[in-house]
């Protein structure tokens, strides 16, 4: 075996991350870090964002410089994939037949887009989202205006890639199976609130309805069939309609599976010496004692961590209250908690939805399980501490903005 070889497969956040904790922690033995895609690993989030919209470059979204790599040892192996793993020999076996031994494996590989069998969805001007190169395709279409968009998918990367191609000047069309985009997140109140800031910018809404078909003409996209019996004129349709964790890899070497890779909190699988992290991980969190899989980057990024110290063998547990944050026209959100314990719950409101600045609570038993703001800023840390902390709130207090959030903290 090579001796103490780290070995992560998966280049995206949770895997450099992992990578950079590794050296960060004092590791000093071999690591390599198998990415699929030809590119170093970057950071997800603002592809559909910032990065889309052309204020930000490409080495804004680089997880670390790239010569981060070389500069630390780290082998960094691009246009390659793991395809097999041997946990009873600690072998690794990658696309291009290399056979790695490790002392540790982490699997970081991410997930795929979910694609939707219909009818002409193989014509050019059809597309799913998901990487770094697609992101550049998509703003190569849409930055010069005049397209018309069909965007399959009412959920945050929809929503997402319909205000960026709206701000470009687009004719923007969203189809989807909610009957308010976003409701099965935030629910039908705070669903509308974003629905109504992408009305009043010009997004046209058909809901709730699917893609029964993409209609085509010399090859290319020309319409969009909806299951409601609409035809919407269409040059771009861009399907976004979640991802699916890619799990291959671990089923066959035969790891627990289920919705994900399953990991115990300091995110080992059933397997000697293999770890998951990342959107393919399936964690158990001890705030809910339950399994929670999460696709956003704050779960990649403390994922990595929490990976890497276990990989060397010291007590670490992901136990951080999830996050997310989402940026559309000139709506900045950020949400903190537990969707399964909010999800049936009616929000809290504290300030005004009309004035466009606010926070919404979900509240269970009295104590906050979830909280988003809307353009305030600086609030997410006594919004996390009220969640990590159980603490019951008295209501009033919790919804007067002249209320800090931290004196409802213990002093």
């Amino acid at each position: 075996m090579a001796q103490d070889r780290m070995v992560i497969a998966g280049g995206g956040l949770a895997g450099a991350t992992a990578a950079k904790t590794l050296r960060t922690e004092g590791f000093t033995g071999p690591i390599s870090l198998i990415a699929a895609e030809d590119h170093v690993p970057y950071i997800r989030p603002p592809l559909s964002k910032e990065f889309l919209l052309g204020k930000a470059g490409e080495e804004s979204v680089l997880v670390v410089p790239a010569g981060w790599y070389r500069d630390n040892d780290v082998e960094l192996v691009l246009g390659s994939r793991a395809v097999a793993i041997e946990p009873a020999d600690h072998m690794v076996r990658l696309s291009d037949d290399r056979r790695l031994h490790y002392a540790k494996l982490l699997l970081a590989t991410g997930a795929q887009p979910r694609s939707i069998p219909i009818p002409g969805a193989g014509l050019d001007g059809v597309m799913t989202f998901r990487t770094l190169a697609d992101s550049l395709r998509l703003q190569s279409l849409l930055k010069d205006g005049g397209r018309q968009v069909v965007m399959i998918g009412s959920g945050w990367i929809g929503m997402e890639l319909a205000s960026a191609a709206r701000t470009y000047g687009n004719d923007v069309t969203l189809i989807g199976l909610e009957d308010i985009p976003l409701s099965a997140a935030i629910g039908p109140e705070l669903g509308s609130y974003f629905q109504q800031i992408h009305t009043a910018r010009g997004v046209k809404f058909v809901l709730p309805a699917s893609a029964a078909s993409v209609e085509g003409r010399d090859g290319r996209a020309s319409a969009v069939r909806t299951t409601t019996g609409q035809t919407l004129p269409a040059d771009i349709v861009i399907v976004a309609v979640g991802v699916v964790p890619d799990t291959s890899l671990a089923e066959t070497a035969q790891l627990a599976v289920r919705n994900g890779i399953l990991v115990d909190a300091g995110l080992h699988t059933n397997a000697p010496d293999v770890l998951a992290a990342g959107d393919v991980a399936n964690a158990l969190h001890p705030f809910t004692g339950e399994h929670h899989r999460s696709e956003h980057w704050a779960n990649a990024l403390n994922g990595g961590k929490v990976a890497a110290k276990s990989m060397l063998g010291q007590d670490a547990t992901l136990d951080v209250v999830p996050y997310f944050y989402t940026d559309q026209f000139d709506v900045s959100m950020e949400y903190s908690g537990f969707p399964s314990l909010a999800s049936g719950v009616a929000p809290t409101i504290r300030g005004s939805l009309d004035e466009g600045s606010f926070i919404a609570f979900w509240l269970r038993d009295g104590a906050v399980v979830a909280g988003m703001n809307v353009n305030q800023h600086r609030v997410q840390k006594p919004i996390k501490a009220l969640i990590s902390g159980r603490l019951h709130v008295d209501v009033t207090s919790l919804t007067d903005p002249d209320v800090p959030l931290e004196s409802l903290l213990p002093s």
